[in-house]
């Protein structure tokens, strides 16, 4: 191999290390702040050694396709020392001012959405409600106030008939619907207060 590829395949590792040390900074301050279960830390370990293998095998592969040398392994522990010795500390602070960037934005997000929906949504759902019950309450009384109006007109006609209704013999079904009925109307329109009885 020419040393050109030599020197172009060390620059790939040395970078390799580098983006090795970014995503483990990464991952580890997410996991901490987002508190990750304790039995998924394995398994996000695995995956992150996994990754990290596919992406060192790519970048070998592109610099001397795939052919393992010394200088492979001194190109990532010199771009893992160099990361960990002058860049680790500002990926953190920056990871975490963007997760704190994060949730600010979500939490704006969350309120201009509780603006725009929650808050119009209830609204509009109390003035239904009292729209519905200022109607049933309109209709509540135009059907009392009815039926006090047919009541002199039920006394003409029971005067009317009542030599007919001395031969009628009221059924019992009959009997019993007019106390469930005189029961539902007491209870709805009088409220079923002793002083209405």
């Amino acid at each position: 191999m020419i040393l050109d590829a030599q020197w172009i395949t060390l620059t790939w590792m040395v970078l390799s290390g580098v983006v090795m040390g970014v995503a483990y900074d990464s991952y580890r301050v997410l996991s901490g702040q987002l508190r990750f279960p304790r039995w998924s830390i394995h398994t996000l370990d695995l995956l992150y050694w996994v990754a990290s293998a596919l992406f060192v095998f790519r970048m070998l592969y592109a610099g001397n396709h795939g052919q393992l040398r010394f200088y492979v392994f001194l190109g990532l522990i010199i771009g893992v020392c160099f990361y960990f010795w002058l860049l680790s500390v500002t990926t953190q602070h920056f990871v975490v001012m963007l997760i704190k960037l994060a949730r600010t934005l979500i939490q704006w997000c969350g309120h201009i959405l509780n603006i725009l929906i929650v808050v119009p949504a209830k609204g509009i759902y109390r003035l239904v409600r009292v729209i519905f019950g200022f109607i049933i309450a309109i209709l509540l009384f135009l059907g009392k106030l009815v039926l006090q109006c047919l009541i002199p007109f039920g006394k003409l006609f029971r005067w009317m008939f009542r030599p007919l209704l001395r031969y009628w013999v009221t059924p019992r079904w009959m009997i019993q619907a007019g106390t469930r009925i005189a029961a539902i109307w007491k209870r709805w329109f009088q409220g079923g207060r002793p002083g209405n009885e």
